[in-house]
């Protein structure tokens, strides 16, 4: 397809899928099931965390870390107790994303909430910054402890090459702003010109097709490729061509 062809049918794809049914069968609809900021963010960012596998096996995993939390996110994280922590050390959660991560992650978001009004101020895009490259690293910097533990594998590192697909996912949600009712578009001071396509076997896979990309591993050089590309079509909102490669992914369309 010619550049025009190309940017329309995309422009088509995205119309189509970025809409309020998309949100029911999407690890979306966690943090839809709250109104406020901190809730949203938290649950967010730990079925975003969780988003790998199965959708429907997703959405349950992130249920149960709901209800260990008494469906108050924001709440448990600021008064939870010792034995909460214990107890929830003891469970399962969703495949390598065991009790003991969890509740690594509910000390590191008691934490920041102490020092930090909403997660936003860790992911700021500063000056001359293109991307989220550097403010994923300075968020790690600022959520992980700086000894070695087995729940850093859980947050991904762009300085390390990971595509750190489910960070730029979360950071969609939570950034892109539109009437469409699926992205929140709550964090204001972070422009959407910055985000990224989170890249997975299947948007890579769409993306090479369409000739897109041209490197065949899903990593942050190719996160960076398609950068590129995308901003081409669409320099203020390039992040809405995810839901035209997600649905082209699920409706196998150009198989």
């Amino acid at each position: 397809m010619k550049f025009e062809e190309l940017r329309s049918f995309l422009d088509e794809k995205a119309d189509q899928f970025n809409a309020p049914d998309f949100i029911e069968n999407d690890p979306i609809q966690i943090p839809h099931r709250f109104t406020i900021k901190q809730d949203i963010e938290i649950a967010g960012f730990l079925a975003a965390t969780i988003s790998w596998g199965n959708r429907k096996s997703i959405i349950k995993s992130a249920e149960k870390m709901l209800d260990m939390m008494g469906n108050a996110p924001y709440d448990f994280v600021l008064n939870y107790t010792e034995k909460d922590l214990e107890d929830i050390q003891e469970k399962s959660v969703h495949r390598t994303f065991n009790g003991q991560d969890f509740a690594y992650f509910i000390r590191q978001f008691n934490r920041i909430y102490q020092e930090h009004e909403s997660l936003e101020s860790l992911f700021e895009v500063r000056d001359q910054e293109v991307n989220f490259l550097h403010a994923i690293e300075r968020f790690r910097s600022s959520f992980l402890e700086p000894e070695k533990n087995r729940t850093h594998k859980h947050i991904s590192s762009p300085y390390k090459n990971s595509s750190a697909k489910r960070i730029i996912m979360f950071l969609r949600w939570m950034v892109r702003k539109d009437k469409r009712g699926v992205d929140f578009g709550i964090w204001e001071n972070i422009d959407q010109k910055h985000l990224s396509i989170p890249l997975d076997v299947h948007t890579g896979n769409i993306s090479r097709k369409l000739g897109l990309v041209l490197r065949t591993q899903n990593d942050w050089k190719t996160v960076e490729e398609l950068d590129l590309a995308i901003r081409k079509f669409d320099s203020d909102d390039p992040a809405k061509y995810d839901f035209a490669l997600f649905g082209l992914g699920v409706t196998k369309e150009l198989l």
